[in-house]
């Protein structure tokens, strides 16, 4: 019988591909997908994905949201002590797991089991350490559909900001950046592709620059 564990969601492409592996595998059924959202922009934190759009994400992969929010100036200790809460929840209907979408970042998943581990949760990475190439070549051929949502401009160039996750996409990419944005050159939103029910309209918006962050605004349309 499949195990239920939460998702950690950030709307991206790697979410999408983690989510499409999970339930290939049929060994764990995702209860919910968990996304940390910035209340004062009311946007997925660090994607700058509008709320309305997770939403219809959420639904079309027939899936429940649970969101966790935080103040534009958040520290580690504001978000650790918000995500605790929410993953306590989730230890008293039975869940002690949660997935991610990381693919090499050490740092990054050695953090994520340490906290975990403090609750007795455990941390699954269902394409972790794939070769990026592939994945990203795996993401198009599957008929996954995302766009760049924001990109580092001290390593990008900004109009890379809201340019479709394709081919010609992969061929233009700097060598030094990694095909799948792992080292956080860019991040995606995914739109539709085989797990999705439908696809999810919208309608490129303003670009926005924060910083060394340029921001593509997507309208749902």
């Amino acid at each position: 019988m499949s195990k239920d564990i939460f998702l950690s969601w950030s709307g991206g492409k790697d979410s999408a591909l983690a989510l499409y592996e999970i339930q290939k595998a049929n060994s764990h059924r995702v209860a919910a997908l968990l996304t940390t959202i910035t209340e004062d922009y009311d946007r997925i934190s660090m994607h700058g994905v509008r709320r309305a759009l997770l939403e219809q994400q959420a639904d079309a992969l027939g899936l429940p949201l649970k969101k966790i929010f935080i103040p534009k100036d958040s520290t580690n200790a504001i978000y650790e002590s918000r995500m605790r809460a929410l993953l306590e929840e989730g230890l008293r209907e039975g869940i002690d797991a949660v997935a991610f979408g990381d693919i090499f970042l050490e740092d990054l998943k050695l953090y994520r089991e340490k906290n975990l581990a403090q609750l007795g949760m455990k941390g699954l990475f269902p394409i972790w350490k794939r070769d990026t190439a592939e994945l990203a070549q795996t993401f198009i051929d599957l008929g996954f559909k995302a766009v760049l949502a924001c990109v580092d401009t001290a390593i990008l160039d900004p109009t890379f900001a809201g340019r479709p996750y394709d081919q010609e996409l992969l061929r233009d990419l700097p060598p030094n950046v990694d095909p799948c944005g792992e080292n956080g050159e860019f991040h995606s939103f995914a739109f539709d592709g085989p797990i999705f029910k439908h696809k999810i309209n919208h309608t490129v918006g303003e670009v926005v620059q924060r910083d060394h962050y340029c921001f593509c605004d997507f309208v749902p349309a």
